[in-house]
């Protein structure tokens, strides 16, 4: 591993807000890290960077340990959401001055800062004010300068936080491209699961300071480790059931499960595609209170009597309209038996 925590803790006023966490990132590899505000995801980086003193536990860089390695010789890069820009250096000065620090000499540092500034798409804007940048070049500015001295870990804070969301989207992309044609190892915080998704090679889940669930983005969508994780991610029909069977017992009745789920009292998931919507009297009667449209499909809002709300999704054609009363069957292959 290229950078490794070990029980790595953090206190504030006798709170742990980093609890005791073991991580690994491989070299080249991208990892995510998600989880709301105050569940440690930030002071994680923070720890990794040099910036927040651990009170026990350990970082170790290519197995070495950083305790005593002071901020400016951890070999990281560290680019924050709000950029952090010198308004009074241009682009290229901006870009440089890592490498200044680093004592780079200046044919080096101008053949670098032009090679950058290639690579994140603004040829030829080294002698631009800061202040005339749009957000997303601003965002490649401050890309291009964390890149420069070629830290051998890159870490990121909600670097695209700022940005209106098709920027954000387009980004995204372009950064996943960029870092697998570097070999970069990546470690970014953010609260947003779909600029993580479409990002890392692995997710992590914080909750509290600690992790609560680590895998593949796949990993973590189709199965996520509990209740918890599974609201975070945006899905809302989650309750708790009775397995027996191919059925669970839950507030909405007996609903199909995969073949194999483990039987016993466990956290049930119906994803909203798996909310089929069928004629009032064949299914489990529900009242649309509310509808919304996303683009490629509707999102209901369906309230059956005394049993939660369901969240589905259907086709534009034919979506029904508030007020209505419809029915409800649900489809096993959108259910998953959380642990």
């Amino acid at each position: 591993m290229l950078l490794t925590l070990q029980a790595a803790t953090v206190r504030f006023g006798g709170r742990a807000v980093l609890d005791a966490v073991d991580l690994g990132v491989a070299e080249h590899e991208i990892v995510c890290v998600l989880g709301p505000s105050g569940s440690g995801k930030s002071t994680l980086l923070r720890a990794v960077a040099g910036l927040q003193p651990l009170d026990s536990g350990r970082v170790l860089l290519d197995g070495r340990d950083q305790t005593a390695v002071p901020v400016h010789r951890r070999e990281v890069g560290l680019m924050f959401q709000d950029h952090q820009l010198f308004p009074q250096r241009d682009v290229a000065g901006n870009v440089a001055f890592g490498l200044r620090m680093h004592g780079t000499v200046k044919n080096e540092r101008a053949a670098r800062v032009g090679e950058l500034l290639d690579l994140v798409g603004l040829p030829g804007a080294g002698r631009r004010a800061v202040a005339s940048l749009s957000g997303g070049e601003q965002q490649r500015v401050a890309l291009a300068r964390a890149l420069a001295p070629r830290p051998r870990l890159l870490m990121l804070d909600e670097p695209l936080g700022q940005l209106d969301r098709s920027l954000r989207e387009r980004l995204v992309v372009e950064l996943r491209g960029l870092f697998g044609r570097l070999g970069t190892t990546v470690l970014a915080v953010t609260h947003d699961q779909g600029e993580a998704f479409a990002l890392a090679d692995r997710v992590v889940v914080m909750r509290d300071g600690r992790i609560a669930q680590t895998g593949t983005p796949l990993e973590v969508w189709q199965r996520p480790a509990d209740a918890f994780v599974a609201r975070f991610l945006g899905f809302e029909n989650v309750v708790e059931a009775t397995v027996d069977g191919g059925a669970a017992i839950t507030p909405w009745g007996k609903v199909p499960v995969p073949d194999g789920a483990p039987r016993g009292t466990h956290t049930l998931l119906v994803r909203p595609a798996g909310v089929r919507l069928v004629p009032a009297a064949e299914g489990l009667r529900c009242t649309v209170t509310a509808r919304t449209f996303k683009g490629t499909h509707v999102t209901l809002h369906l309230q059956p009597d005394n049993a939660p709300r369901l969240e589905a999704a259907c086709p534009l054609r034919g979506a029904p309209e508030v007020g209505a009363e419809i029915g409800v069957e649900f489809d096993s292959t959108e259910i998953a038996v959380l642990d």
